[in-house]
Formats: structure tokens, sequence, C-alpha cells
């Protein structure tokens, strides 16, 4: 993969951070963003999902499996074992996020329980029980300020003015609910979660449907913010270097001022209000550890209230929104 990687154009990464704008847009749409032909965008953008370095998937939000509640998990191995407890974490279907880090913990996973948090030390009995887990420390989830999928933008701005398309995720609670879907949408959900650029063609003749009947139910649940476009790539594939947690302990009577004034920051992809520590939780991607370092003693330390921080860097990760990437293993080695 690191072979692939050291390869890409100028182009390639072009498209790729149109694809994080919108996984789903025509090669056509994505040549005139990016300035080439449709079939030299298509030949290159095809290649790069045959070969994994980018992969598209269609979800549903959160919300429209009903209440649910999120627990961010450190977790603490067994020499040897983070890549071993890493794959069990990445096949249990209530793990969303997954990455093997370094710092004080070797992983750091998001779990999402449906209904009541309280059904939580029920589920931590199969999950604490994976060999070669050590330690498991969970905090709570209590609000959500940003998600982003298309933290490349930064790197090639112009392409998108002022207004323009983003994947970026809402962080208010989706117009959605379990009501929202009858089998037929689920079932196009379903292929969508394994190719996200799968046609409504594809679909319908493998549905048994036609293909308006497809596109209207995509765009109903689009427009009910019933599903989310993830255009999952590492970041070395845009040439950036760094991919960290940080979690910023803040006075009490800022953290909502903190919270939004880090929210503007476009290498900001995710951001959360937690329940310890007076804590948010904020994942970060950076062009290089220098940029980050630059950031962290500048920026982020002199934000009034910003009290301090700890600090895990991300190597492998291997879940995101749910869906599984497809270089992770290429990324562990040999097993």
């Amino acid at each position: 993969m690191s072979d692939v990687l050291d390869g890409l154009t100028d182009l390639d990464k072009r498209i790729v951070v149109v694809l994080q704008s919108n996984g789903r847009a025509s090669w056509r749409t994505v040549a005139e963003a990016v300035g080439a032909s449709t079939a030299t965008v298509a030949r290159r953008g095809q290649q790069l999902l045959a070969e994994g370095v980018v992969r598209v998937a269609v979800v549903p939000v959160l919300a429209a499996g009903g209440p649910f509640s999120s627990f961010w998990a450190r977790i603490t191995c067994a020499a040897g074992r983070s890549m071993e407890v890493a794959e069990e974490l990445v096949r249990h279907p209530a793990v969303r996020f997954c990455a093997v880090v370094a710092g004080e913990y070797d992983i750091v996973a998001e779990v999402v329980l449906r209904g009541s948090a309280a059904t939580y030390p029920s589920m931590l009995v199969g999950l604490q029980d994976i060999a070669g887990i050590e330690r498991w420390r969970s905090d709570y989830t209590l609000h959500v300020y940003k998600v982003s999928f298309d933290w490349g933008r930064q790197l090639y701005g112009e392409m998108f003015p002022r207004g323009g398309p983003s994947s970026a995720g809402s962080a208010e609670p989706a117009d959605c609910s379990p009501q929202h879907f009858d089998d037929a949408d689920r079932q196009i959900l379903e292929r969508l979660a394994v190719d996200g650029r799968e046609t409504f063609q594809q679909i319908a003749d493998g549905m048994g449907l036609n293909e308006s009947s497809v596109r209207r139910r995509y765009e109903r649940m689009r427009g009910n913010r019933c599903l989310d476009v993830l255009t999952l790539v590492q970041s070395a594939a845009l040439g950036m270097g760094a991919e960290t947690l940080v979690q910023v302990t803040v006075e009490p009577s800022r953290l909502d001022v903190v919270a939004k004034e880090l929210a503007t920051y476009p290498f900001v992809r995710y951001l959360a209000l937690m329940l310890d520590e007076n804590s948010l939780l904020c994942e970060l991607i950076t062009p290089s550890t220098e940029d980050l370092h630059a950031f962290m003693t500048g920026p982020l330390s002199q934000l009034d209230g910003v009290r301090g921080w700890s600090a895990s860097m991300e190597l492998v990760f291997l879940k995101r929104g749910f869906v599984e990437t497809p270089w992770w293993r290429a990324q562990a080695g040999p097993s």
C-alpha cells in the first residue's frame, strides 16, 4: 500500500478530495472540479477504489436506528496484542470507530449503544473479555460539536467556493427515525454500505425495482438527513502526516466557547464534549507533526479556558462510521 500511496499524482489527490466532498459524485462532476477529462478521471478514480486507496460507503445516520448512547473507550493491551485486540473490536457491530494509537493507551474505540446507556455494562462483559485487553476506560459522549468527512479540502480550498458542496456531517441530531425506512430502503442502504458508488440502475437490477424508484428512495432518505456518505482515505494519501486524538481539559464555564472556536479549524475532523474531566475530545488531521506542534503550542494553548491536554497519535485506523477500512491489514503487516 505504501508503494501505491507514493505513486499518487496531484490529480489523484484532487480526485480524492472531491470524493470526500461527495462520494457519489459522477465522474463528469469530479472531472469538472479538478479540470481534467472525464475519461482520465474515471480511469484514475476507479483504480484508486480498486486498489483500496479510497472506500466510499453510504450509511444510516445514528438517529436512524432510534435512541442511542455513545461511549469512547481507551484500551491498554498486553505487549504485542494491540492489533489482535483491535481486529476483534472491528468485528463487533456496536464499534463505530477503532484506531491503534501511540501514547498512554494502545487503542481508542467508539462504542454506540441502542437505547439507554444503562445497557452499557452488559455489553462491556463481552468486549472487555477480549483476550489481550488489560485495562478499559470509558467516557460518555455528552454532545457532538463537529463531524467532518472532507478534511482534505484544506489542501485544495480553491476547488470549493464558499457555500459549495461538503460532506461534513451535521453535529445536530438528524431529523430521522426508524419510521423513515421500509424494507426496500434498508436493502438499498445495505448495498451502498458495501459499495457507496454503486449506481441506482445496478441497485435496481439487483432488487427487482426500477431505477427511478431507487433514486427517489435515496433522495428521500438524503432529504430527511437519514444517511451519511463516507469517503474513507488514509491521511497519508493526501500528504497529511499526522492524525491525532487530543483530549482537551477546559474550564467548565468556557467549554462551549472553546468548543465552538476549535470547530472553526478545518483540520479538526471530530469534536465532542465528554462527561469526564470537563474535557473535549478532538481529532486533528494536520499536514505534518510540525503543523500539529504549531497548533498546540499556539492557538490551542492560547485559548482562554484551556487548562491542558493529553494526546494519542493514530497509527492505524481500522474502522470509521461503522465501516472497516480496506487498507488496515496491509498497514499492520504480516499477522
